[in-house]
């Protein structure tokens, strides 16, 4: 069993968080809502922008790293539910400078965003999940020097309302990823840009995570789907079938039904076996006081996979205040050097930092 050490970095409430060098000293930092945390101690707080604050959540779903204007120096891709609005801000490359936010597109309501090279081109593709609008993603405009624009361009995908819950997963093995909502999954075609993409209904999976996560669960060779409730309880996986006749199936499967708002899901190798574990928790007051199972405590999970079976260790565990959840975008990062991946925990809890200690002795 892995050991964590936790450490509260900031009693800030933003929900989302990443790790990248954020001053060009060559350390990393980490970056969550209106702040960044100057690595390796990450003590200094350095103020990114004013973000705002509106009924109970901050505007900053997202921190993703991106050098949109091809500077050389990283900035942010954000965007929230009541701005209706995807952003990025620009980093200054100077300490103590505030950032400026930029606007994408006003796309409607966003409930987070994900990312994913669809093309192969080395720079990530921008996949916001707005549940009121049909799914699109938008590609960084480059120039003949591979350098960002400050610029995107905007491909719609879907033909009707997303839905909440997104995900990325080749489901039926052609090496393309597909993209997976709440009620099926859109396949991607040869030419990822040639819209719309074949939507196929094959499911439901509820109020769905962000992101849905594709994995061969049971080891058959097919991809099936691992899934959080984010505004209920449970957590779930998609036993993928194929029946004689070439129809697909979906068996669902309780892997915890102990927790609620399980809204952001990895998978990671965290104790660098060669396999991947879960790593999940609860989104402390997804949606403030509403959802069922709101005033549960509150915990950080991780879950050994193996032939269909998901075996839960905790990381943290309690009484909001005492524990901590995960938020609605964590990061997974080795900020130690010890070459196991520690977990950067943001949310209305404030932002904690658990530093992945490895195996206990005598589990090595």
């Amino acid at each position: 069993m892995l050991r964590f050490k936790k450490r509260l970095l900031s009693a800030e409430k933003f929900e989302a968080c990443s790790v990248f060098d954020v001053n060009g000293d060559g350390i990393a930092d980490i970056v969550s809502g209106g702040y960044w945390y100057e690595g390796p101690d990450f003590v200094r707080k350095h103020t990114i922008c004013e973000v705002e604050a509106l009924h109970g959540y901050h505007a900053d779903f997202s921190d993703y790293p991106m050098d949109v204007d091809g500077d050389g120096r990283l900035d942010i891709v954000t965007g929230d539910w009541w701005g209706e609005t995807l952003r990025w801000r620009r980093n200054p490359g100077e300490t103590g400078k505030l950032w400026e936010t930029i606007d994408i597109d006003r796309c409607g309501s966003i409930e987070t965003i994900r990312y994913l090279d669809i093309d192969g081109c080395g720079v990530p593709e921008v996949f916001p999940n707005t549940p009121g609008s049909p799914q699109a993603f938008y590609k960084l405009v480059r120039d003949a020097a591979g350098r960002g624009t400050g610029l995107f361009r905007k491909y719609v995908i879907g033909e009707k309302a997303s839905g909440h819950g997104m995900g990325f997963a080749d489901i039926n093995g052609n090496g393309r990823m597909d993209v997976v909502l709440f009620d099926g999954w859109l396949e991607q075609p040869e030419d990822p840009f040639a819209g719309p993409w074949t939507f196929h209904p094959e499911f439901d999976l509820g109020s769905a995570s962000v992101p849905v996560l594709g994995y061969d669960v049971n080891g058959d060779g097919l991809t099936d789907l691992i899934v959080g409730q984010a505004h209920d309880y449970g957590l779930y996986w998609f036993e993928q079938r194929l029946e004689a006749n070439g129809a697909r199936t979906w068996t669902k499967h309780a892997i915890d039904f102990s927790g609620s708002q399980f809204h952001d899901l990895q998978l990671v190798d965290l104790d660098l076996d060669g396999k991947p574990e879960l790593v999940t928790g609860k989104r402390y007051r997804a949606h403030n006081d509403g959802d069922p199972g709101a005033h549960d405590p509150i915990g950080v999970y991780y879950y050994k996979i193996e032939d269909g079976r998901f075996e839960k260790h905790v990381i943290d565990y309690g009484e909001a205040g005492e524990a901590s959840g995960l938020g609605i975008y964590f990061w997974v990062q080795d900020l130690s050097g010890n070459g196991y991946p520690d977990i950067i925990a943001p949310g209305k809890d404030g932002l904690c930092y658990f530093e992945n200690l490895g195996p206990a002795e005598g589990d090595e």
